[in-house]
This record gives C-alpha cells, sequence and structure tokens, in this order.
C-alpha cells in the first residue's frame, strides 16, 4: 500500500494524504441534493402502507473542539476509530459531473428502478446527492473525502480523461465503491470511429453548439403545442406531427410538451361528454392520432386531488371527481375509441411521462416508416379497443 500510496502521490501530490475528521482545509460546499432520485425511498415507502420516516439527511458537520499538535499523527480514514456508521440513516450515491450531471442522474434512477421489491418490502433507504460543474481537482477530491466519511457510493461522468483518473485513484485509495459511467462507452466509440474524444464537457470553453436548424425546429414545437393545449385551435391539428386524445387528467398535456421538446408539434383533444369532438380531427391523418385511456380508481382519486388542489370542499364538488362520473366519462371515450380502431389507445396508469412517450414516438416511427414489425417490446402494455 506504501508504493502504491507513493506513485499515486508523485502523479497527483493532492492525494498524497488520506482524509481525516480533524482536517483544517475548507469543507465543501453545501451540495444539491436530488430530488428526482431521493423520491424513491419516499414513494415506495407510502405505497406499501409503512409509516414514512423522515430521519435528517443532513451532511455531517465536522468540527474542531481541539487543536491538533502539527506533530500528532492524525489516524486514516479507513480506522474503525473514525468510521462513521450511517445505516440508520440509509445508503448514500454521490454522483459527480463536469457538466450538467443529467446523464449520471438518470442512469442512477434507471439503476435504482431495479431495487423496488426492496423499497418495498425491506424499507430500504437510499439517499443520492448531485455534484454537477465540478472541473477541478481539489474540489473532486473534496467531495471523495465526504464520501469516504459518509460510506458512500461514488458514480461519476467526467469528460477530462485526468479527471477520471484522479476519481478512480481516489476512490481506490480511500476505500470508496465507484462506478465510471461515461469513460466505457467514450473509449468503445473511440475506438469504433477511430478518433479520439475531446475530452470537454458540455458548455465548456473551446466547446460551442451553434443554433441549428434542429434547435430552432424544437422551438418552434414547443410553441405549436403550448398554442394547440386542451383543444385549442383545432382548425390547425393537420399541421400537428402527433395528436393526443383523452378524458381529463389522463396526462395529456405534460406529454404533449414532453414530446415537443424533442421536436414534433403536439396537439391534445379532451374527450368530454356532451361535447362533440372537433370534424378536423377526422380529417387529419388518422394515423397520427392516439388516445389515451387509465385505470378508473386511479382516476377517481387524481381528479379527487385536483378538485382539493383548488379549494373545493366536499359540498362544492361536481360530477368531475365523482366515481360514477369517472366511470361514465371512461365509458364514453372507450366507445370513442371502438369508433376509431386506427387510433392506438395506450394505458398510462403507473405509467412515467418517459414511459408513454416512448411508446407513442415507437408507434409514430413505425408507421412513418411503414415498419411492418412494430419495433414495441412485449413487455410494453397496449390497449387496443376494437
Amino acid at each position: 500500500m506504501a508504493s502504491s500510496t507513493l506513485a499515486i502521490s508523485e502523479a497527483n501530490p493532492i492525494l498524497a494524504a488520506p482524509p481525516s475528521l480533524t482536517d483544517t482545509e475548507p469543507q465543501p460546499r453545501k451540495p444539491k441534493i436530488s430530488s428526482h432520485l431521493n423520491r424513491w425511498s419516499m414513494a415506495r415507502t407510502i405505497k406499501s402502507g409503512r409509516k414514512l420516516d423522515r430521519p435528517d439527511h443532513r451532511m455531517p458537520t465536522v468540527e474542531v473542539k481541539h487543536p491538533v499538535h502539527p506533530t500528532e499523527k492524525e489516524p486514516p480514514l479507513s480506522s474503525p476509530s473514525v468510521t462513521i456508521n450511517r445505516e440508520e440513516e440509509g445508503k448514500w450515491i454521490y454522483m459527480v459531473s463536469d457538466g450538467t450531471g443529467w446523464t449520471a442522474e438518470h442512469s442512477v434512477s434507471a439503476a435504482l428502478g431495479q431495487f423496488e421489491y426492496c423499497f418495498v418490502d425491506r424499507g430500504c433507504i437510499v439517499n443520492t446527492r448531485l455534484f454537477s460543474g465540478i472541473n477541478d481537482v481539489e474540489r473532486l477530491i473534496e467531495i471523495i473525502k465526504q464520501a469516504a466519511k459518509e460510506g458512500a457510493m461514488l458514480v461519476y461522468t467526467l469528460a477530462d480523461r485526468s479527471m477520471a483518473k484522479s476519481a478512480r485513484q481516489a476512490c481506490e485509495l480511500w476505500g470508496v465503491p465507484f462506478t465510471d459511467i461515461l469513460s466505457p462507452i467514450t473509449e468503445a466509440i473511440s475506438s469504433h470511429l477511430g478518433v479520439s474524444p475531446s475530452g470537454l464537457p458540455r458548455g465548456a470553453p473551446g466547446r460551442s453548439f451553434p443554433l441549428s436548424e434542429e434547435y430552432f425546429q424544437r422551438i418552434e414545437a414547443i410553441e405549436f403545442t403550448i398554442k394547440l393545449d386542451d383543444g385549442a385551435l383545432p382548425q390547425n391539428l393537420h399541421k400537428a406531427d402527433i395528436i393526443l386524445v383523452g378524458v381529463s387528467r389522463t396526462g395529456k398535456t405534460p406529454l404533449s410538451i414532453y414530446l415537443s421538446q424533442n421536436g414534433h408539434k403536439v396537439a391534445n383533444v379532451p374527450i368530454v361528454m356532451g361535447v362533440d369532438l372537433p370534424k378536423t380531427l377526422f380529417e387529419v391523418d388518422q394515423e397520427k392520432v392516439f388516445g389515451l385511456t387509465i385505470n378508473p380508481s386511479v382516476l377517481h382519486s387524481i381528479r379527487r386531488e385536483r378538485a382539493k388542489g383548488l379549494g373545493f370542499g366536499d359540498e362544492e364538488r361536481s360530477n368531475y371527481s365523482e366515481m360514477d362520473h369517472v366511470r361514465r366519462e371512461l365509458d364514453f371515450a372507450n366507445r370513442i375509441f371502438v369508433q376509431n380502431p386506427t387510433w392506438p389507445v395506450i394505458e398510462v396508469t403507473e405509467k412515467a411521462i418517459e414511459e408513454t412517450a416512448a411508446i407513442v414516438l415507437r408507434l409514430y416511427q413505425d408507421r412513418k416508416n411503414k415498419c411492418s414489425v412494430p419495433i414495441i417490446s412485449s413487455a410494453t402494455r397496449i390497449v387496443k379497443l376494437s
């Protein structure tokens, strides 16, 4: 270990000394907590019906109560005498990026999806912190020191090879489990293309992104989608790439906005009992129309919460949030779907917007490219009424 430490120290002097709890160097700045990932333990615990504990997950504050004599040797971090037990607060995952951190955050989120059984059945608690824009070694080492103190795992996407190497060396030196997400795929693509990567993160000086035609198409698509929200301007439905149809609170608007960010012009049309659908809906290309449906009980719950959010009491609530009305409205929508068998009907219950969007885009591309074999996984649940 001594020779290994010496080699690392010569390559990077910052790694020469292991961290200690009495380290007098400035503490890391307060990191950003990823609410997108921390929702896992909370949401799954609530779903399981257990009481939700809310422990304090703040970073521990290290205070030096007594001055340390210069000749005193501080124990290494791996020593049992300074090991911090965080089992009661759950496991920590640190995500480090020299860019926005989007790749690291979504990769960890996808991986955590494989452990839902642990959140529900065993009450596992997983906490995450995102450190974005980390572009100097000193800051990187501070984060890894803190990860070692908390017993955290480190996941990083560092485009700069020297930064990625420093992260790996520091983690190995201080016993921090780590995963480098970006380097393996970057090296594989580099080998495949026969060229070297730039090593620059997004937004770095020297890496410019000109405003391309694709960029302006996305902006135009977003503006179009906002204008044609909730059945507005039905005379312009023929200009839409995708048209979503469904009863209220099936997620038409957020799904439309999400799809528009990929450059698709999306319109959405609500189905309301007693209100005729616009004639232009049946005059456009029917292969770009998609129906959305949802479980009655789930829709009932969503609408009740919506009514509460609007400040309506039990006496003031209209049929909008009543179960009988919800069932009748869904039956009415199903009859419309039956009369229009060209429209695929997608079940959105318990699906994230990203999942529903993926289904819509796959079907859209299949139809656009006239694929004889749909590129839809057998695990995907699509309900088509006929």
